[in-house]
């Protein structure tokens, strides 16, 4: 490798939000991140389910049978 083209590679400590710590290396100057493993809904399974037939009928509340009625007149 050539000396002096290389960017630093020295360890740094990470810190979450949710309080979590992680020691590593890094070539950038990183100190806080908003989300890690340990508080990530996908891997704490605390997903949240969207409920698609609220806004399917949010949407219909919003623009009625009037706007399909009018994409199908378009469409023909």
């Amino acid at each position: 490798m050539k000396a002096g083209i290389h960017p630093e590679y020295n360890k740094v400590t990470i810190n979450c939000v949710c309080g979590a710590v992680y020691a590593t290396r890094s070539t950038a100057n990183l100190e806080k991140i908003d989300i890690c493993g340990a508080c990530h809904p996908f891997y704490t399974g605390k997903q949240k389910v969207l409920d698609t037939e609220g806004r399917i009928e949010k949407f219909r509340k919003k623009f009625g049978t009037h706007y399909a009625a009018m994409n199908k007149k378009k469409e023909s």
